[in-house]
């Protein structure tokens, strides 16, 4: 019996790569595209992944590697926030022409950069999007041309993603940088104000599990994931880490003067507002689809990421 295909666009990625080891853990087959696939088989760890040549800008690419494909991911984004008015807008439409061609499903991780502060602080799932960024509008423009396009559509959104291979994240980019042991968390917004994190492993799980099920041709849901304060997730790392960390305050002010200079500081500071007060998502229409949200122990997660991206101290790495 033929196993079935799917299409990941942005498979090197942290949603992209966990959605591509949960499709291929569920049995499906993985076709990934890359500019690169002879570098991308041989130094990102994923060899049962089937590499083609390919580039999300290059529609006709893309359109040929989807022959077959049941779905399509789109889980690319332009690298470090650069370029977003520029690219996203052809990348989707690669994606969308892929999905109408080969009569597939496309699967597409949301955000909460669409909403503004009128939807906090528990967004529900038809909350209006009236975002307050650059970076807000594209994406809900996004959705928007995903909801008129003519093709079956699965949108998952989460809040701020962690994982072993989260990528440009504000978990591995701000609050825990790769590459060193865990002494310090740099956090963003006040400490006591709650934030919704999601592990990517879980987000995978959720738009599996959904395939499973009859869907209608625009299918929405939300992952509210983990919901917590700073403090709360301070004292989790501390617990893994098994050691008290420092605290430090992102400092915005060098952001705001670094901004004109430099695009990704300058898109990065536009998020502020996602910091400043609760901001959590609405499960509801999850949790009726599936029965309960796919939900891995807060600790368990923050292991595996920490040992993911080369940050846990020496003896709590023996331990795990």
């Amino acid at each position: 019996m033929t196993r079935p295909l799917a299409l990941v666009i942005g498979a090197t990625g942290g949603i992209g790569g966990a959605l591509a080891d949960r499709l291929i853990a569920d049995g499906w087959r993985v076709r990934a595209p890359h500019r690169d696939p002879d570098r991308a088989r041989a130094t990102r760890g994923r060899p049962h992944l089937d590499w083609v040549l390919g580039d999300a800008l290059d529609q006709a690419a893309i359109v040929a590697a989807a022959d077959g494909a049941e779905i399509v991911v789109h889980a690319v984004n332009p690298p470090g926030y650069r370029n977003w008015a520029r690219l996203q807008a052809p990348m989707l439409a690669s994606s969308i022409a892929a999905a109408r061609a080969a009569g597939a499903r496309l699967l597409f991780p949301g955000t909460v950069y669409n909403y503004g502060p009128d939807a906090f602080p528990r967004i529900a799932e038809d909350a209006p999007q009236r975002p307050l960024t650059r970076k807000g509008a594209i994406r809900a423009r996004m959705e928007e041309t995903l909801r008129t396009a003519g093709v079956p559509v699965l949108l998952v959104r989460a809040g701020d993603v962690f994982g072993p291979r989260a990528g440009a994240s504000w978990f591995s980019q701000v609050l825990v940088p790769p590459g060193r042991p865990l002494t310090a968390v740099t956090y963003p917004g006040p400490l006591d104000v709650r934030h919704a994190w999601a592990f990517l492993p879980d987000v995978a799980d959720a738009f599996v599990r959904l395939l499973g099920l009859p869907l209608p041709d625009i299918a929405d849901f939300h992952l509210a994931g983990h919901a917590l304060t700073g403090r709360e997730l301070v004292a989790a790392l501390e617990t893994v880490a098994d050691r008290s960390l420092a605290v430090r305050r992102l400092p915005w002010w060098a952001l705001e003067a670094c901004a004109p200079f430099n695009e990704t500081f300058r898109e990065m500071r536009e998020l502020r507002y996602l910091w400043r007060r609760p901001v959590l998502l609405a499960n509801d229409r999850l949790v009726a689809a599936l029965g309960a949200e796919p939900r891995t122990p807060l600790a368990e997660a923050l292991r595996a990421t920490l040992a993911g991206q080369g940050s846990l101290p020496a003896p709590a790495r023996l331990a795990a």
